[in-house]
């Protein structure tokens, strides 16, 4: 009695976390390239060479590693696993589909101020900043027809809902993004900011929208196109995501 006790228990903590579900948005894609950058590489030979960046590209590359990274402990989709163009209404709208628990949609940012650089990670909520407004402008950029204008009250609700299950989130996440990448890769904190990004209010769950670093600053870049930069941002959202679920009141097991 007590093995198939301590079975039905080991069987239950197992597969909890599979009953949470995770979708991963790569920002962009197919018509929408999102930033776009030049960087200057070297072939076998010694020779520069300049490369086009795509945003649309890195998101996907980098989502991808995400969910390689939590696959083995929650369900975990992507609104796009290759190069196509998906509205926004149609990521928010996948949210309820898979019946997603969290949302996390990955982004890159730029500047025409080639010097700015870091990271910065976004949870929904109103808020007055004129600086956050001009990364709203770009990421809000493609919602389509009449819901080019969101029901106020609508958002309002979402965001008295998932603000603070989202603010948990973007801390769990920011804080691993900053004691494994800042240092190291002498990256900017920028800090955790509210913003009224509509792919989170459409979503209808808790999410962030993450910055991961600025593709128009030319030292940047390097970083970013760089598959152990990739490893390890991967490596600290992912961790940030478990945090954040470990953290979170369990259903109690069945007792027997």
């Amino acid at each position: 009695m007590k093995l198939i006790k301590t079975l039905v228990i080991f069987f239950a903590l197992a597969t909890d976390g599979f009953a949470f579900v995770v979708l991963i948005d790569p920002g962009h894609g197919g018509k929408e390239l999102g930033a776009v950058s030049n960087i200057k590489l070297r072939n076998s030979k010694g020779k520069t060479y300049s490369k086009k960046i795509f945003e649309k590209d890195l998101t996907l590359v980098l989502a991808k590693k995400i969910k390689e990274r939590i696959d083995k402990k929650f369900s975990t989709y992507l609104t796009r696993s290759f190069d196509r163009t998906v509205t926004l209404e149609q990521r928010a709208a996948l949210a309820d589909t898979v019946k997603a628990d969290l949302f996390i949609s990955i982004h890159f940012n730029s500047s025409r101020e080639h010097k700015s650089h870091g990271f910065e990670t976004y949870y929904l909520d109103n808020h007055q900043d004129k600086a956050i407004k001009k990364v709203e402008a770009i990421e809000n950029k493609g919602l389509e027809g009449d819901n080019k204008t969101i029901n106020q009250i609508l958002i309002d609700l979402v965001i008295q809902k998932t603000v603070p299950s989202s603010k948990k989130l973007a801390n769990s996440i920011h804080v691993n993004l900053v004691r494994n990448l800042g240092k190291k890769y002498k990256l900017r904190d920028r800090g955790i900011k509210p913003g009224l990004f509509y792919v989170l209010a459409l979503s209808k769950r808790p999410g962030v929208l993450i910055e991961c670093g600025f593709l128009s600053n030319p030292n940047e870049i390097k970083k970013l196109n760089s598959n152990k930069y990739q490893d390890q941002f991967a490596k600290s959202i992912a961790d940030g995501i478990e945090k954040y679920y470990s953290r979170l009141p369990k259903k109690e097991l069945p007792i027997f």
